[in-house]
């Protein structure tokens, strides 16, 4: 049966929402536009006049969509190349979704999509969508097919584990900036001490090339040897220079709602790195640098007016 306008309209309404749980519950902006539009289809097939509750139906195609491919990604991911971040999503993206609360914010976080790796598909089902998104544990487990109190188990549970990787206070997004700025002058200035007292101790740093792009497999740990590794990236040899294939320049910007260097290369971007920036200091560098996983990234960067970078580097200096 084919649709009417306003079942398309009411679809065409839900999307927003339902992009904004499946990047959450993927960590792939990719992924999670396949899922939309899976579920699309089935809407298209179903007989919508029947469906009570159209929205709750539509969560629950969704998610089920999504736990499929959390589960098979769970096997692609042990043969991944080196270490896996998620697609880094610009500041304006609509696919970042609510922002309105700490906990919507913190959801959509480069820190947290890592650490929800470490769930099991159901439990980043049931932290998504109560965390961000707010949904009562009935409906949870109703789209779930568990009991309210298995729901409300698995969600403390999830939050444990969630917690027990977040030790620390981000601070506001002012004096995060003034950190940035700080952090990139020092790094570009061939010096590794300032950058020392710039990060936590105990901070890391750990790339994502996805095989594509050299990127160290496993992460640098430590305050000099990460301060170490940023210097060596901020002030390449001319032999880096040359592999960059041109002027590379470094914007600040901001990714998942996080402060993020963006480097870009002849209007292509190459890298987003975040930042984890605590009131202790710099307390982690997640940098995507799998083109795979930039050309979202650098779709949106040409269509917005992104100003003077702060530092360029150029192939042959």
């Amino acid at each position: 049966m084919a649709l009417t306008g306003n079942q398309v309209d009411l679809f065409e309404a839900s999307m927003p929402r339902l992009k904004a749980i499946a990047y959450r519950l993927l960590g792939s902006a990719s992924d999670a536009e396949d899922a939309v539009q899976d579920t699309f289809l089935r809407w298209q097939a179903a007989d919508v006049e029947r469906i009570e509750v159209p929205e709750a139906w539509l969560t629950k195609v969704l998610t089920n969509l999504c736990l499929n491919e959390l589960t098979s990604a769970r096997a692609r991911r042990e043969t991944y190349v080196g270490q896996w971040l998620p697609e880094p999503l610009l500041a304006g993206d609509p696919m970042l979704g609510p922002a309105d609360t700490a906990e919507q914010r913190e959801s959509v976080s480069f820190a947290v999509l890592t650490l929800m790796e470490r769930l099991t598909p159901n439990e980043r089902v049931v932290y998504v969508l109560r965390e961000a998104f707010g949904y009562p544990h009935r409906r949870i487990a109703e789209i779930l097919d568990i009991t309210e109190a298995s729901a409300q188990q698995i969600f403390h549970r999830a939050k444990r584990h969630i917690a027990a990787g977040r030790t620390r206070t981000e601070i506001d997004g002012a004096a995060a900036r003034r950190i940035v700025e700080e952090f990139l002058t020092a790094a570009t200035s061939g010096r590794t001490e300032p950058l020392v007292r710039l990060l936590t101790s105990d901070s890391i740093a750990v790339g994502d090339g996805g095989g594509k792009v050299p990127a160290r497999t496993r992460p640098f740990e430590g305050a000099k040897a990460v301060a170490t590794f940023m210097r060596s990236l901020f002030t390449p040899n001319r032999a880096a220079r040359r592999l960059i294939g041109g002027t590379a320049e470094i914007h600040l910007s901001s990714a998942n709602g996080q402060p993020s260097l963006v480097i870009v290369v002849a209007g292509r971007v190459i890298s987003v790195m975040c930042l984890e920036i605590t009131e202790d200091g710099i307390a982690a560098f997640r940098n995507q640098a799998n083109p795979d996983k930039l050309e979202r990234a650098t779709r949106q960067w040409a269509a917005t007016d992104r100003g003077e970078p702060l530092v360029s580097i150029r192939d042959d200096e």
